[in-house]
Order: C-alpha cells, then sequence, then structure tokens
C-alpha cells in the first residue's frame, strides 16, 4: 500500500502538471496573438504533455489503491514582454517542476516504496529533457539577436511539433 505522503505529493504533481497545462496554453494564446503560429504550436502541444502527464500520475495513485484529491489550479499569468520572455519562463518553469517531481522520488526513496521511485523515475529523466529542450530554444532566441529572419525560421521549425502521448492510448 502506498503511504500518505506519498499519495498527497502526487496529488500535487497531477495539480502542477495541470498548471503547467495551463500555462503553457497561456504561453501559446500569447504567441498566436504574436503572430508566432509554430511557436504557439509548440506551446499548445507542450500543454498536451503536460496534461497526459497529469493524467498518468492520476492513473499511478488509482493503481497504487488510493484515492485522487483535488485541487484549485491558479489561473496562470497571461502577460509577456516578448517571445524571449515566453521561453524564459518556460525553462524556469521547467526547472521548478524538475525540483518537484526530484522531492517525490527522494519521498519516495525513504519511504521505501521502490513501485512509486521506478515510476518517477521516468519523469526525472523527462524533466532532462524538457529543461534541454527549453533552454536551447532560447539559446536560439538569443543567438538570434531579435532578427525577424532568423525568428521566423524559428518558428518555422518549432510549427513542425506535433503531438504524441508518450504513455500510448490512455482509458
Amino acid at each position: 500500500m502506498i503511504k500518505n505522503s506519498l499519495v498527497k505529493a502526487l496529488n500535487e504533481q497531477v495539480n502542477a502538471e495541470f498548471y503547467s497545462a495551463y500555462l503553457y496554453f497561456a504561453m501559446s494564446a500569447y504567441a498566436n496573438g504574436a503572430a508566432y503560429k509554430g511557436i504557439a504550436n509548440w506551446l499548445a502541444v507542450q500543454a498536451q504533455e503536460e496534461t497526459a502527464h497529469a493524467v498518468h500520475i492520476y492513473q499511478h495513485i488509482l493503481e497504487r489503491g488510493a484515492s485522487p484529491s483535488f485541487s484549485d489550479i491558479k489561473a496562470p499569468e497571461g502577460s509577456y514582454t516578448g517571445i524571449k520572455d515566453v521561453f524564459e519562463k518556460t525553462l524556469a518553469h521547467e526547472k521548478l517542476v524538475s525540483g518537484l517531481i526530484d522531492r517525490i522520488a527522494t519521498l519516495a526513496l525513504e519511504e521505501k516504496d521502490h513501485a512509486t521511485y521506478n515510476f518517477i523515475s521516468w519523469y526525472v529523466k523527462e524533466q532532462i529533457e524538457e529543461e534541454a529542450s527549453a533552454a536551447e530554444i532560447l539559446s536560439k532566441i538569443n543567438l538570434s539577436g531579435g532578427h525577424p529572419g532568423i525568428l521566423y525560421s524559428l518558428d518555422s521549425e518549432l510549427g513542425s511539433r506535433t503531438y504524441s502521448n508518450p504513455f500510448g492510448a490512455q482509458d
């Protein structure tokens, strides 16, 4: 049986993942309004991934015989000073989420819950990829020096991203 401390932490992570989806949808709306359709697409796909993460963690809670609990999801910030600001905030947010995931992994080890530790280990690896992806995009934005042609190229590149559920079809 999963310990209450882990159920609480996992429920908080479900909330954090849904918040992340809200945040990326807000950023996507900003990018769309600023005529960065490709970047808007990349951020919308990111929001879909965050939703899949929330559902996956929710399912783990159920599979372990525990009850999910739900709390309010706070509204994300909706104003940005530009695309660079969006990706600076994206990187900062992913670093925050990495800390949350690390906390769950540490707690799972402390509680000797190897099933949850094994489960959350996928997210530890995922966060490395998430931070690297955001950092790479931010580096490209910084290297562009605001040059419209380079930003247009980046926007086109990010527009090719498609959503693929990392967990396959979920019931």
